[in-house]
């Protein structure tokens, strides 16, 4: 049987509040951990989470990377990132050097401290990351990553 049109209403109503909820808890839930990981990177590694971050798009791509590139991927301004990677470079984690070609391209890339470190600290990483979702279960892992992929891709074919 067809829903009367108040019916209907209350419904849309229903999942505009639920999905506000939904919004709000994964806001709730990354801030959450989000926090905890900037002091537990301060406190053991003396880094921080943007730190963190180029190291592992550093790690990632392998090679020397552009500024602009690390500011598109970390999606940060430039001047963000210029920072960031002053005070990488100033404890001796990264480098800086000049394309040959285009003396006004920087590229950045991690020294052999900088790996070291960085292989220390994405183990202690995963581990820790690992602990925050000790209460779900491997089937509530992948299922909640099913979703939230579902939800990513939602949002991005919806909202453009």
């Amino acid at each position: 049987m067809p829903k009367s049109p108040s019916e209907a209403k209350f419904d849309e109503t229903l999942r505009k509040k639920n999905v506000l909820r939904l919004w709000l808890r994964l806001l709730s839930c990354e801030r959450s951990i989000e926090q905890r990981m900037r002091s537990h990177l301060r406190e053991n590694f003396d880094i921080t989470l943007p730190q963190f971050e180029v190291l592992c798009e550093l790690d990632h791509y392998g090679t020397p990377l552009v500024m602009s590139r690390l500011s598109e991927l970390l999606k940060v301004t430039s001047s963000n990132i210029t920072g960031v990677i002053d005070r990488l470079e100033r404890d001796g984690i990264v480098k800086r050097f000049r394309s040959s070609e285009d003396r006004r391209v920087q590229y950045i890339d991690m020294t052999a401290k900088g790996r070291s470190a960085f292989v220390k600290i994405a183990a202690d990483n995963a581990l820790w990351v690992s602990r925050a979702f000790t209460q779900l279960s491997d089937k509530e892992v992948k299922q909640l990553q099913r979703l939230l992929l579902k939800a990513r891709e939602s949002a991005i074919e919806s909202l453009g």
